[in-house]
């Protein structure tokens, strides 16, 4: 048997994955999800996609199985409900194993503080947060399953925001964002001795439709505003992505990392 200390160090070891590596994506249909299902598509992965709207689900499912050479399987659900979290953990349970847990649905809200809607609380928060923890709870003995099998991973995308304040008044999204790069943590903690890794993914801007429905400036003044000039592309989260899942990643658990252009080092100005 090969010594951990002999492994080999080339490039496929190190970040292919392994064969019949299974994965979910939540909100996988549109946006950055359907940037990261390309991603794990691309690399031979057999990838779930869910979203509300079955058309679009299907629709990407089956744009992303012709683009090969992996498959993308679409399962619609609205997974701000209990019970289609654990119609969600029902199909899965049928591959016997998850490798990898993208838990990407969210949702955003902005409105001035004397406006700010009560109920957008509670729709942030659990969408963003609670039904994070619901599919990490039906979905733990699958991950760990995909564990003794090689790869065991959840993936949270969470948001620069949950860290640094943004001028936009999005006070439950950008609250709901913090919880979830501390229950990664937590999880982190918890699942890490069944082999399970949990990382979080603080997300600078991309072109996305979340983002353009909440636009104050041009995307081209965003850009502006970034280090490196330019906002996030499919590379860069896929690439991100594929890293946590691969044997490269296999050390590294309970991390918030920032995949924002730099944004998050722009000194702020002084009210």
């Amino acid at each position: 048997m090969t010594s951990s200390a002999t492994q080999a160090l080339d490039v496929l070891s190190l970040f292919g994955l392994p064969q019949g590596t299974v994965v979910l994506v939540t909100g996988g249909a549109r946006g950055i999800g359907k940037m990261i299902a390309t991603g794990f598509v691309q690399n031979g992965a057999k990838v779930y996609i869910s979203s509300r709207t079955a058309e679009a689900c299907d629709a990407a499912a089956a744009e992303l199985t012709a683009m090969g050479p992996g498959v993308c399987v679409s399962l619609p659900a609205d997974l701000s409900d209990y019970e289609e979290c654990q119609r969600v953990k029902a199909e899965i349970e049928k591959e016997g194993a998850l490798n990898v847990l993208v838990n990407n649905s969210g949702r955003t809200y902005e409105a001035p503080l004397a406006e700010h809607s009560d109920q957008a609380w509670d729709d942030l928060m659990t969408l963003n947060v609670r039904r994070v923890f619901t599919l990490v709870q039906a979905l733990t003995p699958l991950l760990e399953a995909g564990a003794r099998g090689g790869t065991g991973r959840v993936i949270n995308i969470g948001s620069m925001y949950g860290i640094s304040v943004t001028a936009n008044e999005s006070y439950a999204y950008c609250a709901s964002k913090a919880a979830l790069h501390h229950m990664g943590r937590h999880l982190a903690l918890r699942l890490g001795p069944k082999g399970v890794n949990v990382n979080t993914l603080a997300l600078g801007a991309f072109p996305t439709d979340m983002l353009t429905e909440t636009l104050d400036n041009s995307i081209d003044e965003i850009a502006a505003g970034v280090p490196l000039r330019r906002l996030g592309q499919a590379s860069d989260i896929a690439g991100t992505c594929l890293y946590l899942a691969s044997r490269a990643g296999a050390w590294t658990t309970g991390a918030i990392i920032p995949v924002d252009g730099g944004s998050m080092v722009v000194p702020q100005g002084v009210l």
